[in-house]
């Protein structure tokens, strides 16, 4: 039914300087505290444990590495590749003259140990090569215990606002194409462990469905995508008349009946600034963007449940990565009450309550500890994965076996396989 209740939307539009703006300025001032690292006694691999679990880390971030645009040019664009240029002693992505911004989070050195208070080390030259570097990167993951990993782009070279304000649309797909490409030569040069997801050109409705389809035949094994598409000036999932908006639908058909999952790395449409007091200080503001980023998934979750679109794709498989899980059993309770309340489902004739909808979303934890030992159960068994978040800030690192055994140690066998392998196989459609 159409919504009489429409309001003109209120989204932050995309603009020009996303990309430099991914990464705050003031997370790459020096400074900061390194702590130092036992490496020795925290790479030691699976423990006695988990053995026969391919554990699978659901979030990490596969920094681009400095040469990947110009060492794979197409003929004769070379010179107008995105490339890394050193400004005041901190290492930036641009294209032409135009700032894309940092190299993206990596607060684990090149010497193991973990940068605190900073979003980053400033150089390539700083940083961990498993950052941005496959056999690294390998090792890095059997020094953890982790069999294979799911990961997202770090830096903001692919910003879509950013790429669209070059002008020059074939432009900005050559990039995106560039990037999807990358992610299945890593995956195939890993042996299926390095998984990256493929980011879409999600401004154009007909280059949005072939690359959708492109990436597929790829073995790509999931997307990224935008919590507020209408922040390109595009159409939102639904219409004005409340249904699917044609500009989505095809799309969500292709996955729908690939199995090819969704995916909404935290929620970054949210306006987090709104939310927090004036004059507080980097280190006092970042911890409640971080928490309000997290938070800002339920409500992911919430559009997608109101909208109807879980009725017509019953089979649409959802991540949401990053998000935390102890919330769940929370926002589900609210989500019921409210939807009884308002009357949302016969006014909107959904199907199903909120709890029956949540069959097709997966959440994540990293740093609780409460929610995986305690509201297991409650959250789904078959639907919380782990992640470590690697190499960004406030990431497990290097103790990830000890958070493993603190959090599911208590668990049958079964039970672990489930949460750390079974689950994130299913949603991701991984071969083994």
């Amino acid at each position: 039914m159409p919504d009489d209740d429409a309001r003109t939307s209120s989204v932050l539009k995309a603009g020009a300087d996303d990309a430099r703006r991914y990464w705050l300025e003031e997370g790459w001032a020096p400074g900061g505290y390194v702590r130092q690292v036992d490496y020795a006694a925290h790479s030691k691999g699976v423990h006695p444990l988990f053995e026969g679990i391919k554990i699978v880390d659901c979030d990490t971030h596969f920094t681009e590495p400095p040469d990947l645009f110009a060492a794979n040019a197409p003929a004769g664009m070379k010179d107008r590749m995105p490339y890394v240029k050193r400004v005041n002693g901190i290492d930036y992505w641009f294209i032409g003259d135009k700032n894309f911004g940092s190299l993206g989070g990596n607060v684990i050195g090149k010497d193991h140990n973990k940068l605190l208070g900073r979003l980053a080390y400033q150089t390539y030259d700083e940083i961990n090569p498993g950052a941005y570097l496959v056999k690294p990167r390998l090792a890095e993951m059997d020094a953890m215990g982790v069999w294979a990993q799911i990961c997202f782009q770090n830096s903001g070279v692919t910003q879509a606002g950013s790429l669209l304000a070059l002008g020059d649309p074939e432009y900005a797909m050559t990039i995106i194409r560039m990037y999807n490409d990358a992610c299945a030569d890593r995956m195939r040069e890993s042996g299926d462990r390095i998984n990256c997801l493929a980011t879409l050109p999600y401004w154009d409705k007909d280059l949005l469905n072939a690359e959708t389809r492109r990436i597929i035949d790829l073995g790509v094994r999931g997307v990224i995508m935008p919590d507020r598409p209408e922040r390109l000036g595009v159409s939102g999932y639904i219409g004005p008349d409340g249904q699917v908006s044609p500009f989505w639908e095809e799309f969500f058909e292709i996955c729908s009946s690939t199995g090819t999952p969704l995916n909404y790395h935290l929620n970054a449409a949210l306006d987090a600034d709104s939310a927090i007091w004036d004059n507080l200080g980097f280190d006092q503001r970042l911890p409640i963007h971080a928490m309000l980023h997290h938070i800002g998934t339920c409500a992911t979750m919430a559009n997608f449940m109101v909208s109807g679109l879980l009725d017509k794709y019953p089979t649409l498989k959802i991540g949401l990565i990053e998000s935390g899980s102890g919330w769940v059993p929370f926002v589900l309770e609210a989500m019921e009450h409210q939807l009884d309340e308002f009357r949302t489902r016969q006014n909107r004739g959904l199907q199903r309550r909120p709890k029956e909808y949540f069959r097709q979303f997966w959440v994540s934890y990293w740093f609780e500890s409460y929610a995986p030992k305690h509201m297991l159960e409650e959250i789904g068994v078959d639907r919380v994965m782990f992640e470590t978040d690697f190499p960004h800030p406030t990431s497990l690192y290097p103790g990830v076996q000890d958070k493993l055994v603190e959090t599911l140690g208590d668990y049958d066998y079964e039970t672990r396989k489930r949460v750390l392998e079974r689950n994130a196989v299913e949603l991701y459609n991984l071969p083994f």
